[in-house]
């Protein structure tokens, strides 16, 4: 059977999301540019590092992990089993499971877990063993902490937009509308609202009567560039998805592509900055068009009853 039109173009957009995937998470991977190395990181599943693959920081947020292979760096499981048979260079960090490191398997760091480790006879651990509380690596965390703040501010934004669309059904639309019709003024709208609200923010802190607005105003910048940011989705997934009809589908698209550019480092940053700019500037157009919509004709009043002819 022949798919549909509407059909050929959710799996172009699919097409197109999963090579985003594949060219994002790789780039993201390399922390020195070189070509063969790379980091893996896994939110919820299985973490495995096959017996001939090199892999530099190998994360883990909730499942178990076994490694063949060798981790160049540091391996980080927060919430599952480790069973580490390969090469781990530096520490090997378990928030929440047990560790077995078996024979054979060299560890060039400390073990760093809440149980006690089981060592097989055989094994080379070179470190000690600490307690995950009283470990801080700076370098670790910072790495952890990118992880972290991505996967939070990905699902922020993904919940503010279903709010949003939820409770301003017609948002979708009119942004769709504003791509459509108005993409050079939104981008001019956007990036005048993005500079000059903090330069208004400034202005009113001048006047004593302004400083409770500037500061309020202050404290709801990073919402208000969030908003713009989620707003964009949409603008973004309406390019992908031009006749899709359902408003969810389109940010969800729009959504899924820009979160997994965001791997990507120093890009990611460049790409959120554009998106919130181009977010407040699809948002102030639709919300101008609308106010200014012309008013509805008067309606025609009714004709007056013909005359009743006198007998």
């Amino acid at each position: 059977m022949t798919p549909s039109p509407r059909a050929r173009r959710l799996l172009l957009a699919v097409g197109v999301v999963a090579a985003v995937a594949a060219s994002a998470l790789p780039a993201y991977a390399q922390a020195d540019g070189a070509a063969d190395r790379r980091d893996q990181v896994v939110l919820t599943g299985r973490l495995e590092v096959a017996e001939g693959e090199v892999v530099d920081t190998a994360v883990i947020f909730d499942g178990p992990a076994r490694i063949d292979g060798t981790v160049r760096e540091t391996l980080v499981v927060f919430n599952g089993d480790v069973e580490v048979a390969g090469t781990v260079q530096d520490d090997v960090v378990v928030f929440n499971g047990d560790l077995v490191v078996r024979s054979g398997a060299e560890v060039g760091g400390d073990l760093i877990t809440r149980s006690t480790p089981e060592v097989e006879e055989g094994a080379t651990v070179r470190g000690e063993q600490a307690d995950p509380m009283t470990r801080f690596d700076v370098e670790f965390f910072d790495f952890a902490g990118r992880i972290a703040w991505w996967v939070g501010y990905s699902v922020s934004t993904l919940i503010l937009g279903l709010v949003l669309l939820a409770f301003a059904p017609a948002l979708g639309q009119a942004v769709r509308d504003a791509v459509r019709d108005r993409l050079g003024a939104s981008i001019g709208w956007g990036a005048g609202l993005f500079f000059l609200l903090p330069v208004a923010t400034v202005l009113l802190f001048v006047t004593i009567v302004g400083i409770p607005l500037g500061l309020f105003l202050m404290l709801a910048l990073a919402f208000i560039y969030t908003v713009g940011y989620v707003v964009s989705l949409v603008g973004i997934g309406s390019l992908l998805l031009r006749s899709n009809p359902s408003r969810y589908v389109v940010f969800l698209v729009g959504w899924l592509v820009l979160r997994l550019l965001a791997l990507i480092p120093f890009v990611g940053g460049w790409l959120w900055f554009l998106a919130s700019v181009w977010g407040l500037g699809l948002l102030a157009v639709a919300i101008r068009r609308g106010t200014t919509a012309a008013p509805a004709p008067p309606a025609t009043p009714p004709l007056p009853p013909a005359p009743v002819g006198v007998s």
